[in-house]
């Protein structure tokens, strides 16, 4: 962050406080410092905790007069440093916002502020009888504002849509502290610029959400659950095909899971119940919510059926209660948990065309080999498009061995997404770790775009200096 901004500690913070309610201002804790998994570290700065679209409005209109770096942080579980800032800045947390306001049912329609945890989200929902369609690993952490800010995906992206699908109106308070007031509960308003779908994903550098109107959606009336063996990643696209001809938007999610997800499982010791024996290479993991006289475990029994005529899959599990069908997704849920344990060289967050999945892998191992024998975990929300595709040290081996050929591993994963016509930012976003990928694989007139709405929007690049662009 330049020198230029002014440090939000010592007189702004005393002047602010003199503003705002008592408790407001508070010396910033050692947790809003410090990113998930250790590698960006914040030195400083003043925690504010405004608890209204107003006092948000006061503080930024202050950190504007004086040119005060403001970094949003939301539930802490982004993975690509975009709450970490350095320097002297003012965190902005919104976790006393945390309210749902109303609820919509006949609307499906529910109005939550931002630092509200996306299960209590989910729970009001389901109390209406309907359902927040997004859901992730972090959903008991993760804040509505947060998941917004960086259009997260999740478990049911294939069905339900990102964050952005799922979201009609939006409170947003602007660099320069007014309140733009576009919470509209309308699913049609066709007036001019989508100002919504423009901070939704914007990590915070060109405004603050404050609060949003969020779809919902009616309950399945019978879900269904499946974890079926597949021979590569091309049948398990197949499958997918043949799924989909059978119940239509009824898949909720179709996960790719590799055998190294089993391998990482069990070397941690994190491992449940083997549910198929032997474990496949490859494997996809299915939820079916269905309408109200069908049957997810009749379709399911069908779709393995075909699977095995066609040579799809010669192995698979129908899961007969909702405890195993929590045992299947706790394997695929535990897979980060593992991985971290082990230690990744690199970390790829990607999304690619369908078709063009099982060439990136195939091309992707060989690229891995070429620099040293690495191992790949490979899984991920396969029905989007969406692969987490991570990379280890050999087994046994450390990782601080291998930190050498990190930026290798990386630039290769990336030049091959990028020449197979994929993102290398799926449902993640750019953060801080992505701004030089995003300015080598961006396309120049997206860049300069970019750059001319957060200098339209945030002229003195007060918000979150550094995340998405290059802060100046």
């Amino acid at each position: 962050m330049p020198q230029e901004y002014t440090p939000a500690s010592g007189d702004f913070a005393e002047a602010l406080a003199t503003d705002l309610p008592e408790g407001r201002l508070r010396p910033v804790e050692a947790r809003y410092l410090e990113e998930r998994r250790g590698r960006l570290t914040g030195s400083g700065g003043t925690l504010a905790l405004p608890r209204s679209a107003e006092e948000v409005a006061l503080i930024l209109s202050r950190a504007h007069e004086a040119r005060v770096a403001v970094v949003p942080y939301g539930g802490g579980t982004g993975l690509v440093g975009g709450g970490i800032g350095p320097g002297d800045p003012l965190i902005l947390s919104l976790e006393k916002m945390d309210g749902v306001r109303s609820v919509y049912p006949t609307e499906n329609v529910l109005v939550a502020e931002a630092g509200a945890i996306l299960a209590d989200v989910q729970a009001a929902a389901v109390a209406e009888g309907r359902l927040f369609g997004l859901s992730l690993a972090s959903e008991g952490s993760a804040r509505i504002g947060g998941l917004l800010a960086t259009n997260a995906g999740g478990l049911n992206v294939l069905r339900y849509g990102t964050a952005r699908a799922q979201c009609l109106g939006l409170e947003v308070v602007t660099a320069d502290g007014r309140i733009w007031h576009g919470l509209t509960r309308l699913w049609k308003d066709n007036t001019g610029y989508d100002l919504r779908d423009l901070f939704i994903g914007s990590e915070g550098t060109l405004g603050i959400i404050t609060a949003a109107a969020l779809k919902l959606a009616p309950r399945p009336a019978a879900s269904g659950t499946a974890l079926l063996s597949v021979p590569s990643p091309e049948a398990a696209l197949e499958l997918l095909g043949r799924l989909r001809a059978r119940v239509g938007e009824g898949v909720s999610g179709f996960e790719l899971i590799s055998r190294a997800g089993w391998d990482f499982l069990t070397e941690t010791g994190m491992a449940g119940q083997q549910p198929l024996d032997p474990m496949p290479d490859w494997m996809v993991l299915i939820e079916l919510g269905l309408s109200e006289g069908q049957e997810p475990a009749a379709a399911l029994e069908a779709l393995f059926a075909e699977a095995a005529e066609a040579g799809l899959s010669d192995d698979g599990v129908i899961a007969q209660s909702a405890a195993q069908a929590d045992a299947l997704w706790s394997l695929r849920e535990t897979i980060p948990e593992a991985n971290r344990a082990i230690g990744a060289i690199a970390s790829h967050d990607i999304a690619l065309p369908l078709s063009a999945i099982p060439e990136f892998h195939r091309q992707g191992l060989e690229a891995m080999e070429a620099i040293a024998p690495l191992r790949v975990n490979a899984f991920g929300h396969l029905g989007d498009g969406n692969l987490h595709w991570n990379v280890f040290p050999p087994k046994g081996e450390d990782r601080g061995a291998y930190d050498g050929v990190r930026a290798q591993v990386t630039r290769a994963v990336h030049d091959l997404v990028a020449a197979l016509g994929g993102s290398i930012s799926a449902e993640h976003g750019i953060g801080r770790f992505k701004v030089d990928d995003l300015e080598r694989y961006a396309d120049p007139v997206k860049l300069a775009l970019m750059r001319s709405v957060k200098d339209a929007l945030d002229p003195r690049g007060i918000l979150n200096p550094g995340a998405v662009l290059r802060a100046r």
